[in-house]
């Protein structure tokens, strides 16, 4: 009940505002026909200049043209009003206009004498001043600017309306969002389109007040002359100041709502108040501001010129110069500031979350607390380092590495360091705090106190001794490395042996779209009829799970865009692509231009040869080895490596290309760095050198 008759009310009272506008205007119709009082003139005269400063005021302070959507038609009943008051004002200056220049009211007497001092001939010339102000300058130029403004509008509704609907398709925006611009740009090209016609009311209005005044002052005369027996100049006198009053007090409204029209169409796209659009615009440049000063400066000091007004404004723009810049500055402090407090909020409340522990770090490099405490004055150089570690594998491999994650953790032994790679402890090694490691490779053991330990990152023979003896080794000439050192060195090792886990499907298709346009089409028309995006980067994967760089990808794209047509299976393209860049394989490996080999031998040529299975078309479908001939190359391919690793050489395995995956599957648990060719990847020109053979 109590609902109800809220609604009845809330109906009352907008009927009742609908009833009081709608008698307004019936009010303003009768005007025009029916004569008033001087007293109900000076009302309505007064109701006229009031509505045109508010409207004049609302057209500075709002925002942007939309927010005053209803000027259109405010603009009409204002003009309308005018016309009728002046109307009624002919009428009652042409009834009695014999009684003096109080004879249409006291707001029309009280502007003749405050403009023309007595004088018709000064109001007769400011009032055509104002007519031509008026209609020549302002009028003229919102009508322009309001005929552009609906012309373009117009013609860009089609392009903005399917920007819409591109945003609503693509997810950007919902459908309310969209609505809302919708109805924004309906609303748009009927406030520009009612804008042009508008103006033509302030042209109109502009028109008829002349011509008003003028038949005022001429049908004055007469009757004064005709009918109430005045002289001439008597009527000229009375009837000339009451006409040029009543010009006055209509033309001024009307120049005020021209202005305001002018405002609201000139407004155009800047968002804000006139003020901030005007001043914020005219502020923005301090030097000239400077310059405006310097100006002023040399005027003031000109012979025949008054000093002092000149000096005042450059005073006044040179402090403004001076103090803008400083403002502006604090502003944008200020606004920082509540950025940095904004973003700092959000990450705390993040890491509060329940999403945030959901969140696992790519590489994240674990360090027990008393390692932590030992290198805690040199985070700063360890952030550093491993910065440079990774520009080194982009540079080497072809794409960037994640960042590191650096965190303290007092869960696991206070000496030791875990990576991880997506979460999963990956290695973990204690370190020797203070110590340094002695790489001894086969050199014996330094005559200094120490312990014999594995380097962590590949094994190799070492021995740890207090850094104190850092000189004695230096002496002798051994290769040593802090526990920075160490750990850097192995967290290299860990990220290069896990490349394929870290190229991410976006990591990939980064790279794509960093290639010249002609290769990203080629990319594309690969993976929408041969392979898939994802089969692109299982590719990439397993080149890099081979140390094999992928920073020369538009060959690799070259390369699968000619197999991926007959072959379907991943690791056949795999093995196409690395033939095409035997070049940059062999170049990579070889050391003073020579590549040193290790040949499989004629035995185990044969074994793997004849361990392949094939389908009729020749294809391998399947390995079959026996596992006893397979442990019995395990140990004589550790025996021939063992050695020649021992000696520090670098060097590849090389083997026939249809058994070569087969035997880097086998070759890569015992030694996972060493890298595997098939003897069609040895590029031309390339100088080779035999270390020996596996047999």
């Amino acid at each position: 009940m109590a609902i109800s008759e809220s609604i009845s009310s809330g109906k009352v009272a907008r009927n009742g505002r609908d009833v009081f506008f709608a008698l307004g205007i019936v009010v303003i119709l009768a005007v025009l026909f029916l004569p008033i009082p001087a007293f109900l003139i000076d009302v309505g005269l007064a109701t006229s200049i009031a509505l045109s400063v508010l409207i004049l005021m609302v057209s500075l302070w709002i925002q942007r043209p939309l927010d005053f959507s209803s000027f259109p038609t405010i603009l009409l009943i204002a003009t309308m009003m005018r016309l009728s008051l002046n109307i009624a004002t002919t009428r009652m200056i042409l009834s009695h206009g014999n009684q003096g220049t109080h004879a249409a009211g006291y707001v029309i007497s009280g502007f003749s004498n405050l403009v023309m001092s007595g004088d018709f001939v000064i109001g007769l010339i400011v009032f055509l001043i104002l007519i031509v102000v008026n209609f020549i300058v302002i009028t003229k130029g919102a009508t322009r600017i309001a005929e552009v403004g609906a012309r373009f509008t117009l013609d860009a509704i089609p392009g903005k309306q399917m920007s819409i609907d591109a945003d609503l398709s693509a997810g950007v925006i919902d459908d309310k969002t969209a609505q809302l611009r919708r109805r924004e740009l309906e609303e748009e090209s009927s406030f520009f389109g009612s804008m042009d016609g508008a103006s033509k009311f302030v042209r109109g209005d502009a028109i008829a007040g002349l011509i008003i005044t003028a038949i005022n002052i001429v049908g004055g005369i007469a009757i004064g002359y005709l009918r109430h027996g005045m002289s001439l100049g008597q009527a000229a006198d009375v009837f000339v100041k009451l006409s040029v009053g009543d010009g006055l007090v209509t033309q001024i409204p009307a120049l005020i709502v021209s202005l305001a029209a002018g405002l609201l169409v000139s407004k155009g796209g800047t968002r804000g108040s006139a003020d901030q659009a005007v001043f914020g615009q005219l502020g923005a440049y301090p030097r000239a501001l400077y310059v405006a000063a310097a100006l002023l400066t040399l005027l003031s000091l000109m012979p025949g010129l008054p000093m002092f007004p000149f000096i005042m404004l450059a005073g006044g723009m040179a402090t403004l110069g001076y103090v803008i810049p400083l403002r502006h500055n604090r502003m944008v402090a200020e606004a920082d500031a509540a950025k940095r407090q904004e973003e700092q909020a959000k990450t705390e409340e993040e890491k509060n979350s329940v999403k945030s522990s959901l969140a696992t770090a790519e590489i994240e490099l674990l360090i027990g607390k008393q390692l932590s405490t030992r290198l805690i004055t040199a985070h700063q150089e360890l952030a550093f380092r491993m910065g440079k570690m990774r520009k080194k594998f982009a540079t080497q491999y072809g794409f960037v590495v994640p960042e590191v994650k650096l965190t303290d953790d007092f869960a696991i032994p206070p000496k030791a360091y875990q990576i991880k790679i997506h979460g999963t402890v990956v290695t973990e090694y204690q370190v020797r705090v203070g110590e340094l490691m002695v790489l001894l490779g086969n050199r014996d053991v330094p005559d200094i106190p120490g312990e014999e330990v594995r380097e962590p990152a590949f094994g190799m023979r070492a021995y740890s001794v207090m850094d104190t003896f850092a000189e004695d080794l230096k002496r002798e000439n051994f290769t040593y490395a802090d526990n920075m050192s160490v750990l850097l060195t192995h967290l290299s090792e860990v990220i290069r042996n896990n490349l394929p886990q870290l190229l991410s499907y976006k990591d990939m298709k980064a790279l794509i779209e960093r290639q010249d346009p002609e290769y990203r089409k080629l990319a594309d028309e690969i993976c929408s009829q041969h392979i898939s995006y994802p089969g692109l980067q299982a590719v990439l994967k397993l080149l890099l799970a081979e140390r094999v760089s992928i920073r020369n990808l538009h060959l690799i794209i070259e390369a699968i865009a000619e197999i991926a047509p007959h072959v379907r299976r991943t690791e056949q393209i795999v093995e196409h692509v690395r033939i095409r860049m035997a070049q940059q394989i062999c170049g990579d490996l070889t050391e003073g231009g020579v590549l040193k080999v290790l040949r499989l031998g004629n035995r185990w040529d044969l074994a793997f040869h004849q361990s392949l299975k094939r389908d009729a078309k020749g294809e391998v479908r399947e390995f079959d080895i026996d596992p006893r001939q397979l442990e019995e190359f395990g140990q004589d391919a550790g025996k021939a490596i063992r050695k020649h690793l021992e000696t520090g050489e670098r060097f590849v395995l090389v083997t026939a290309p249809d058994a070569r995956p087969y035997v880097r599957m086998i070759i890569e648990r015992l030694f996972p760095t060493l890298p595997v060719l098939s003897h069609v990847e040895i590029a031309k020109g390339v100088e080779i050198r035999v270390l020996g053979t596996i047999s």
